[in-house]
């Protein structure tokens, strides 16, 4: 007998049993874990083996953008499987093909060609190797508040805290301070300094490292899991001169903030920045099968027209993934998903946690665009002093039990439900965060 001839009350039963004893679970002490066993889910909602529910307002890694078993995604996959589940990357499909058009036409400007990955951390490491290959330079600079994988490069580039136990990692690997006006490295009281003497501080970087050795500068459109943190207008565009001037590569690493999430098909393009490559991943199918990719340029395509591009991935471009992306797309196109998500974004989930953060003194601060979101929680909000860890377990203990499935990162709740998420379900989901907000005060 199979799992799958079990039936679902005893195949579930024996979930968590078999998870304990055989999973080895990722960014964790493995001892201490008790994970909820989850039997299902459909659109802006998951539910466990007991028939407990949740309203997910994570997206689970912020990745479900479509919200969870979205039917027309679901067929694709079937549909697709039916016809033909994988092929190598060399050969050409219609899927690959169709996905990397339908991509490349939301890319802005000239970011015509597109290279698949199976997540965002490979993206990442393509990224790097065609900003290098294409320079002929070995420095990379990226951000002390930033994520961008667990793979050696993209841990070594990441700014954050779970870099320190891979170092040393890649050589060359260069760190700057990038814009976060409500705990300004450089001392700014409006969005306008903060924007001029961050950019001040990462010239002054590119010169001390170097300007004709760095191949590139690598950065969260809209950082992520550090605080989903908006850049002040004009510095996207100072960092785009910049890289022109020394000859660098820009690269926006749009994993998280891509596909609908920030209200644009690209975050950048909320600034009408065009960068030299964007990684993508997680929203360009809501992972229901693993892809990422690198839109490239077609200044950085060419370098390798007569030149051979040493890198690969034997299921880079894999047609069930493919076909996924293109069914995204489409729905994205059919359900008007961009345009729900600034909607929700500028007229539900901006004006409630601006409300809470007057009412509220344990909020510090509450920043974000479309469906990408922080409530920054403090202990005195003279001081700005965070909340501590036991706390934020709290939140997030509150936070199931009255129905909510958060996303909770360092002294903040990330407020990033499905791109699709409905004005009903948006406005419950944010009542239940009000109320354990006022608990904490």
């Amino acid at each position: 007998m199979t799992s799958l001839d079990v039936p679902t009350d005893q195949y579930l039963a024996s979930a968590f049993a078999n998870d304990r004893a055989h999973v080895f679970h990722s960014w964790s002490a493995q001892g201490p874990l008790q994970p909820t066993v989850i039997a299902g889910g459909s659109g802006s909602r998951i539910w466990d083996d007991h028939g407990n529910t949740w309203l997910d307002f994570s997206s689970q890694l912020v990745n479900v953008n479509l919200g969870h078993q979205h039917p027309r995604m679901i067929e694709a996959i079937k549909a697709q499987a039916d016809r033909l589940c994988t092929i190598a990357p060399s050969a050409a499909n219609d899927m690959r093909s169709e996905a990397a058009r339908l991509i490349a036409e939301r890319a802005p400007g000239d970011l015509n060609m597109v290279f698949f990955t199976n997540g965002g951390a490979e993206a990442i490491e393509n990224a790097i190797r065609l900003a290098k290959g294409h320079t002929g330079r070995s420095k990379v600079l990226s951000a002390y508040r930033s994520y961008h994988g667990s793979t050696t490069a993209a841990i070594s580039l990441t700014g954050e805290s779970r870099r320190f136990d891979s170092e040393p990692g890649m050589p060359g690997a260069i760190k700057f301070f990038g814009p976060y006006l409500y705990r300004s490295a450089f001392h700014a009281t409006t969005e306008q300094e903060e924007s001029v003497r961050a950019l001040e501080h990462l010239r002054d970087v590119v010169v001390g490292e170097g300007g004709d050795r760095i191949a590139a500068i690598v950065l969260e459109t809209v950082v992520g899991t550090n605080g989903i943190l908006v850049p002040p207008d004009g510095y996207l565009a100072g960092v785009r001169e910049l890289c022109d001037e020394f000859g660098i590569v820009m690269i926006a690493d749009e994993v998280m903030a891509g596909f609908g999430r920030c209200g644009e098909w690209f975050a950048i393009n909320h600034w009408g920045v065009v960068p030299d490559l964007i990684t993508f991943a997680k929203g360009v199918n809501s992972g229901y099968v693993p892809l990422g990719g690198v839109a490239i340029s077609q200044r950085i395509a060419d370098t390798f027209r007569e030149r051979v591009y040493q890198g690969g991935l034997t299921y880079s471009g894999h047609p069930l993934a493919c076909a996924t992306a293109v069914a995204s797309i489409n729905i994205f196109e059919d359900e008007g998903v961009v345009e729900h998500a600034r909607m929700i974004g500028a007229e539900v989930i901006g004006p409630a946690l601006h409300s809470m953060a007057g009412r509220h003194a344990c909020v510090g601060e509450v920043r974000g665009l479309g469906v990408f979101w922080a409530i920054e929680l403090v202990s005195d909000q003279a001081s700005r002093a965070p909340v501590d860890a036991a706390t934020m377990q709290t939140v997030a203990a509150a936070c199931k039990s009255r129905g909510l499935w958060p996303f909770v990162a360092g002294n903040r709740i990330h407020v990033v439900p499905p791109c699709t998420i409905s004005i009903e379900d948006a406005q419950a989901g944010l009542a239940i965060i009000d109320e354990v907000l006022a608990l904490l005060d």
